[in-house]
């Protein structure tokens, strides 16, 4: 079988907390491990997206509307549906699982996770990305 659940692959994610949103593969487990038994991946994804940026916007509105939130998480091939698109940026440096483990080091990876989610939004790269999931 073709291995398409890749690193920096875009995907959405369809069931839990954070259903709908959009996120990017990490890094994935096709075999699984000791803890989980089934394929899952490590992403990290947009929480709040940015607001609409006017142009008659003041500077510090426009910052405080370009704000995202990210979030990083073990997922489960089952729950997330992949997209044609990719996204390069490499947070595999910033994201490991083993920063799951601790409170502060999982502060620390969504704080870096949030600036490069928010450096790529102002550099108006990926636009698609950054757009809520609308039915």
């Amino acid at each position: 079988m073709v291995k398409f659940l890749k690193q920096n692959k875009a995907i959405i994610l369809l069931q839990g907390r954070y259903a709908g949103r959009k996120a990017v593969i990490v890094k994935s487990f096709d075999e699984g491990n000791r803890d989980r038994h089934y394929g899952h991946c490590l992403v990290a994804g947009i929480k709040k997206y940015p607001s609409k940026v006017i142009r008659k916007d003041s500077t510090k509105k426009t910052a405080k509307k370009s704000r995202v939130k990210a979030f990083v998480k073990l997922v489960n091939y089952q729950h997330l549906m992949p997209t044609r698109y990719t996204f390069d940026v490499d947070l595999k440096d910033v994201v490991t699982v083993d920063a799951l483990q601790s409170k502060d080091k999982k502060v620390t990876s969504l704080k870096e996770t949030k600036a490069r989610f928010e450096e790529r939004f102002k550099a108006g790269k990926n636009r698609w990305f950054f757009t809520k999931l609308r039915f």
